[in-house]
């Protein structure tokens, strides 16, 4: 099979420009709490420099090592991330922060489980679909081997409870289902009976109906459930064209909550106004451009469902975390990819850059 000698140059320098876009806005965004809580205005910083590193020598492994190796590695990948999924959920092992148990301690680190379920789904569908496309518009046959091995998942995902991450793994088995060939009675199907199910999660948890009710109505309750989201309003409002200027945030001074993870997105807004914002979503979007080429100039099925996976995997963060700081989507604690503070994410991202390099290699000619 042919191979080029070298991996899409587009797409690797939208990566490493998110990367550096995020190490920039991660230290602005952090800087002031990391010296109120931690003595040490560097603090995340550093951290993310140590992630951002490790990511990028994901990134190269991943970008030297041949694609079609993950299809040989489909089982041992899911056996290792549900059983990181059971693991999390047991006490000492998994770390209960805000009465959720969605780290597991690895020595001095931690990392988040579902962030390698994520990337074992996509492997294992990419797999799936390759060998039994002929049969994916059939329900019983080619919609329920992966939407069970999806709902174990994410199953296991709202035990921790992370509702948000579950649907997006249900999301994402969904969409790479459609783009295989799926027909929409069986999506329409599925998304109807799923809405109860999604109701019910959403009731038996206080905070998530008042995620729900904020989502509504933010300014009913602007200094309990509407607060964060209130707060992203100001901040991507006071931006303007251009912004205060790099470091000028006023939110993150204690007001916007999460502001170097989750909505890192309304700090860039507000320090680097419209134009800095608009950047920032057109990398995204030459991102999916790339990757979504590299999946259509794949040489074989597995290795075109793959790299349109893992677009979708990032595409989905994205759009999902865009919605929620701007208020179009129900708060939910997904990081923006490769820019939010957070190792996991962050190297699962740069994993998933290098694997979709590694398949513009053997891709054809521009």
């Amino acid at each position: 099979m042919p191979r080029k000698l070298t991996p899409d140059p587009l797409l690797f320098g939208v990566v490493l420009s998110l990367l550096a876009v995020g190490i920039v806005m991660v230290y602005s965004a952090s800087a002031i709490v990391a010296a109120e809580r931690f003595h040490d205005p560097l603090f995340f910083l550093k951290k993310q420099l140590f992630w951002a590193a490790l990511g990028f020598g994901a990134l190269w492994l991943a970008m030297r090592t041949d694609y079609r190796r993950f299809e040989r590695w489909v089982t041992p990948l899911l056996v290792l991330a549900l059983g990181l999924l059971v693991l999390v959920l047991v006490p000492p092992l998994g770390q209960e922060i805000n009465g959720t148990r969605r780290w597991l301690r690895l020595g001095p680190l931690s990392v988040q489980p579902v962030e390698l379920a994520k990337f074992a789904l996509v492997v294992y569908l990419a797999a799936f679909l390759a060998r039994r496309r002929e049969l994916v518009r059939s329900f019983a046959a080619g919609l329920v081997p992966p939407l069970v091995v999806a709902a174990l998942m994410a199953g296991l995902t709202v035990l921790q409870p992370d509702l948000g991450n579950a649907l997006a793994l249900v999301i994402l088995a969904l969409g790479l289902a459609y783009l295989a060939g799926a027909r929409l009675l069986h999506m329409g199907l599925i998304a109807a009976a799923a809405l109860p199910v999604i109701a019910v999660l959403v009731a038996m948890k206080p905070y998530r109906w008042r995620r729900m009710v904020a989502f509504m109505a933010p300014w009913d309750d602007p200094q309990g459930s509407g607060f964060q989201i209130i707060q992203s309003f100001l901040a991507l409002g006071s931006g303007g064209l251009a912004g205060r200027g790099l470091g000028e945030s006023k939110q993150k001074l204690f007001y916007l909550p999460e502001s170097h993870t989750d909505f890192i997105f309304a700090i860039i807004g507000e320090e680097l106004g419209l134009v800095g914002a608009t950047i920032v979503i057109l990398l995204f979007a030459v991102l999916v451009w790339r990757g979504l080429r590299v999946g259509l100039r794949a040489p074989d099925a597995f290795g075109s469902f793959l790299a349109l996976g893992l677009t979708l995997m990032l595409a989905t963060q994205t759009l999902v975390n865009l919605g929620v700081v701007t208020g179009m989507l129900p708060t939910k604690g997904l990081p923006l990819p490769f820019i939010s503070f957070g190792g996991s994410a962050l190297l699962t991202a740069m994993f998933s850059a290098g694997v979709l390099l590694n398949i513009s290699q053997h891709g054809g000619t521009a």
